[in-house]
């Protein structure tokens, strides 16, 4: 995939000669594909960073290690975390016992809701135009589909079919005031 990557463009812009919609669709696919990446790996990022340093002052062992998992864990969006905090809550019981494991997981617990449940789908809906619900449903709906692979592959699977079924289609636009994450101002001439 990485090397035909590389002549995306070219095909892009034979596939604009024939059907310049979806060409545009498909620019618009890749350009919210990589804002994603760009926004899961800021957010996962910190969060590898935070929780790592938190695993450190416990005294948890392997603390890079389990930043690392957390770091890859959060592109799994809404159950990304819990993955990430069972391998050192494990640890955590074995190496220190109940009471450091119940303030890794209440630890662990804070900063993932407070940035993987607040702050990180704001972001991710405004930068790729999905609202949290329809983020959550897609992780259910790719999961269900494609197992595992398809909770990492969610969000830009999603962006795949929306920009297919609905950028694409002059007559299914109105759609996308259903799936974005800010919806439209309803306009002077639909409220009167």
């Amino acid at each position: 995939m990485g090397l035909d990557s590389a002549g995306f463009e070219r095909r892009l812009a034979a596939v604009a000669v024939v059907r310049p919609a979806t060409a545009s669709a498909l620019t618009i696919w890749a350009a919210g594909t990589r804002r994603y990446l760009a926004v899961s790996s800021l957010f996962g990022l910190i969060v590898a960073v935070i929780d790592g340093a938190v695993l450190a002052a416990l005294g948890v062992p392997l603390p890079i290690l389990w930043a690392l998992l957390a770091f890859i864990t959060n592109y799994i969006p809404n159950i990304g975390f819990v993955l990430g905090l069972v391998p050192p809550a494990l640890l955590a019981l074995l190496d220190g016992g109940v009471q450091q494991m119940l303030i890794v997981i209440v630890t662990y617990s804070a900063i993932n809701f407070v940035i993987q449940s607040v702050l990180q789908p704001k972001f991710v809906g405004n930068s790729v135009g999905l609202s949290v619900t329809l983020t959550f449903l897609a992780l259910v709906v790719w999961t269900f589909i494609l197992g595992p692979l398809g909770a990492l592959l969610a969000i830009p699977l999603t962006l795949l079919v929306k920009a297919l079924l609905i950028d694409v289609d002059d007559k299914a636009r109105w759609l996308t005031a259903l799936t974005d994450a800010r919806p439209p101002e309803p306009s002077r001439s639909a409220a009167t």
